[in-house]
Order: structure tokens, then sequence, then C-alpha cells
């Protein structure tokens, strides 16, 4: 059965990297009013950046098995790394802020939380569909079992 498992281990991958992306939306919106870091200037929205992870044991394309081998070497979703976003800094006029520049002023992160909401969810629904595809490959293999067994 070794499609039934790795069906789970695919599903089991996009859950954690979803994980992941729900904690870089909730830094960001929690950092959304940061002027000031460790390393000098307002927060930057992270952006987290996934790939396709690649099953080394698997056939590779091209190898003479059922399907063509088009699906041969996939293993789910990987995080490949957290990336600040480039974009410019949100300027607000506020001489009096302690963080305002010579022109008055202030370098706030560049965080839209109505976007952060967005991605929330969409990481969210994304979880969600994670979980229920392993729950039908575990009844699926309930099923199958109880064939046997009949």
């Amino acid at each position: 059965m070794p499609g039934f498992y790795s069906s789970i281990e695919i599903s089991a991958s996009g859950l954690s990297a979803e994980r992941l992306a729900m904690d870089v939306i909730a830094n960001n919106i929690a950092n959304a009013n940061t002027t000031r870091t460790p390393e000098g200037g307002p927060f930057k929205r992270q952006l987290i950046l996934f790939a396709q992870k690649q099953d080394p044991t698997a056939a590779q394309p091209g190898d003479d098995m059922p399907g063509g081998g088009q699906s041969a070497g996939l293993a789910g979703v990987q995080v490949v790394g957290i990336l600040n976003d480039p974009g410019p800094d949100r300027l607000v006029y506020d001489p009096t802020h302690p963080d305002a520049d010579a022109n008055g002023y202030v370098h706030y992160p560049n965080v839209e939380i109505i976007k952060e909401m967005v991605d929330m969810i969409a990481a969210s629904r994304a979880y969600e569909a994670n979980v229920a595809a392993i729950q039908d490959a575990r009844q699926m293999g309930q099923a199958a079992l109880s064939l046997l067994q009949a």
C-alpha cells in the first residue's frame, strides 16, 4: 500500500507548511506597528516560499511504470525559506514620534492587515483541506481492511 501511505505523507507535509504559513502571518500582524527592530528600521513583512518536495527514492518520469510516470518523484510540499517583502515602508507624517525622520515621517512596516487576514483564511482553508484528505485516506484504508475481513 505505498500509495496509501504516500498520500497521507503528502497531506502531512501540507499541514506542516500551512501551519508555518499561519505562524508567519500571525507574526506579521503582531508587528504591524513596529517601527524599530534590533536590525534597525521598521519591521519588514515576511513571506513564506513553498516548493514541491521531491522523493529521491521514487521512479523518475519516463521510467516504465503504470500511468507513464507522471507523478513520479512527488512527495508533497516543503518550505524553502522565509523572505522579507521588499515593498516600500508605509510613511506617516508625525514629527512628534520618536522614530520620525528628518522630514517628520515615521516609517511603518509594509504590513496590510486586510491582506494578512486574507492570507490567513487561505492558509487555514488549505490546512483544513489537508486534514480532510488525511481523514478520507484513513477511512478508505479502514474500508479496505473491512472488505478483507468479510
